[in-house]
């Protein structure tokens, strides 16, 4: 994102408690990395960033999965890396942090992402990422490679830092109480 975001040094804190600590994943990288993913999607333009070649916004896996295939809906194969870079970031993002969203979605129907299992959509994504390991991606295409084979931590990392952060919410919203004398 260039410059520090005032956020940054929360979530590096966050991450690095809850899931190279609490869920054992000694990898300061993919910890700054994912610090980083949270850093950059809380502005939802981050978040929906991908487009279609009409310029239309997409916010579903399943529309991002064809874009990213360069025999398909995708541009190029840089294009295809950077649009399954996206689908990792933001189906680790989602299903750490909003995974009562990620289960609606099987009940849901109506969306072409309740057919998509955005573990497996996130690791294979990652994968592919990873494959691209020569010239300008190849001293980050192992951090791929490890967050694809750690998917599944780096989940349960997440789903504790959101507990965390709804910890720390509520204490505070408790302390603002006492303060105003309302409890």
């Amino acid at each position: 994102m260039g410059r520090e975001h005032p956020l940054e040094r929360l979530f590096t804190d966050l991450v690095q408690r809850n899931i190279v600590r609490a869920a054992g994943l000694q990898d300061y990288e993919m910890a700054r990395y994912i610090a980083g993913v949270l850093t950059e999607f809380t502005h939802v333009d981050r978040l929906y960033r991908i487009r279609d070649a009409r310029g239309r916004r997409l916010e579903q896996v399943a529309e991002m999965l064809m874009e990213s295939n360069p025999l398909l809906e995708g541009r190029s194969f840089f294009h295809e890396r950077e649009v399954r870079k996206h689908i990792g970031d933001f189906t680790l993002f989602f299903s750490g942090l909003f995974p009562e969203y990620v289960q609606r979605l099987q009940t849901r129907g109506l969306k072409k992402d309740a057919l998509i299992d955005y573990i497996e959509a996130g690791k294979e994504s990652y994968r592919i990422v990873a494959a691209f390991d020569q010239f300008e991606f190849r001293k980050v295409a192992p951090l791929f490679r490890r967050l694809a084979e750690n998917f599944e931590l780096c989940v349960y990392g997440l789903n504790l830092v959101k507990r965390e952060l709804e910890e720390n919410q509520r204490a505070w919203y408790r302390s603002v109480q006492r303060s105003l004398g309302t409890n």
